[in-house]
């Protein structure tokens, strides 16, 4: 396993990391036996950052965690979010009294005194405007409640208007081979601000292990049936905001770019890796064999310039015009 720096927060954290949503919900079933093999093998492998929310399985998943950390002796960084259990959702709700409601209420899922990174989840556009937000939140640092905190964001915009803040740590963002604006407009900010980026939906919701075909359906409870015109959440959540049939064609066209024994998830993965700006990717894991598989690709050799320009030319061609100017 390799490690990076974690922007302000000064955590050195795995390059590949655990994102918990999956073992939360709106994946399909996920056994709590399964989600907990997931978790110990990802700390097994030496993965030390995982990335929850509170809304993730209504605190199933931030349970799950605070039963890893009663399970094992090693000290790992929890990152959790706050915000989408507004309802309705809007930017007035991101006041003192209901974030700190939420942050207590992550604490006690968590079964912890204070939160390694606290990240407003994907708020309305105006919030990150509000200067009284981020205060809120300086001010539950200063009492401990946070060791730091940072942002999730739906588009590049919303990210460069967050890192104005100073104390902003970190932005979580959707970058993957589908998903290349970030790199071209955001990464360079985020380095001068010393801003940890944290890689969201690395695989566009799995099309990018090459395992889909157009057959491949999907459980009820699964975003990637509910959601895949926005009907739920944000469409860019689901398959990066790429049409499925689009996203079929560009993994095909991806594949003779993998090198000789590694996976296309692996490589979509370190592909990721290749941008030193990004502290680390999260990928999710329903079990144990996800989690290794996932890990695998923190110590693969890095891409050759080659794959890095047909990743690009693919991007161009296929997945520009539709995702480029939304997010």
């Amino acid at each position: 396993m390799q490690y990076r720096t974690l922007g302000k927060t000064g955590y050195d954290v795995s390059s590949i990391s655990f994102g918990a949503w999956a073992i939360g919900g709106t994946w399909g079933e996920v056994s709590e036996a399964d989600a907990m093999a997931a978790l110990h093998k990802a700390l097994d492998l030496g993965i030390n950052f995982f990335d929850t929310a509170d809304v993730y399985g209504d605190g199933r998943s931030e349970r799950l965690i605070a039963r890893l950390r009663r399970e094992r002796p090693e000290a790992f960084y929890v990152a959790t979010k706050a915000g989408r259990r507004l309802d309705p959702h809007t930017a007035g709700g991101y006041n003192a009294q209901n974030l700190r409601g939420f942050i207590e209420r992550s604490l006690q899922n968590l079964e912890t005194e204070t939160i390694d990174l606290l990240q407003l989840h994907c708020p309305p556009p105006e919030v990150y405007e509000r200067d009284e937000v981020f205060g809120v939140l300086d001010g539950f640092v200063g009492e401990g409640l946070l060791r730091a905190y940072g942002v999730s964001v739906e588009t590049v915009d919303e990210a460069l208007t967050a890192i104005k803040h100073p104390n902003v740590s970190t932005v979580q963002i959707i970058f993957n081979a589908f998903r290349l604006k970030p790199a071209e407009q955001f990464f360079a900010a985020a380095r001068e601000a010393n801003v940890g980026i944290l890689a969201r939906v690395p695989l566009a919701s799995g099309l990018l292990t090459g395992k889909m075909t157009p057959q491949s359906s999907f459980a009820p409870d699964d975003h990637r049936n509910f959601n895949r015109h926005g009907e739920a959440f944000d469409r860019g959540e689901t398959f990066s905001g790429v049409d499925f049939e689009t996203g079929l064609q560009a993994v095909e066209e991806l594949r003779p770019l993998v090198p000789e024994g590694m996976t296309l998830a692996e490589f979509a993965l370190r592909w990721i890796l290749m941008f030193p700006e990004v502290s680390c990717a999260i990928p999710g894991a329903k079990n144990a064999a996800q989690a290794e598989a996932n890990a695998r690709a923190a110590d693969l050799p890095p891409l050759s310039e080659e794959a890095m320009r047909g990743v690009a030319a693919v991007y161009d061609r296929l997945i520009r015009p539709q995702v480029q100017d939304l997010w």
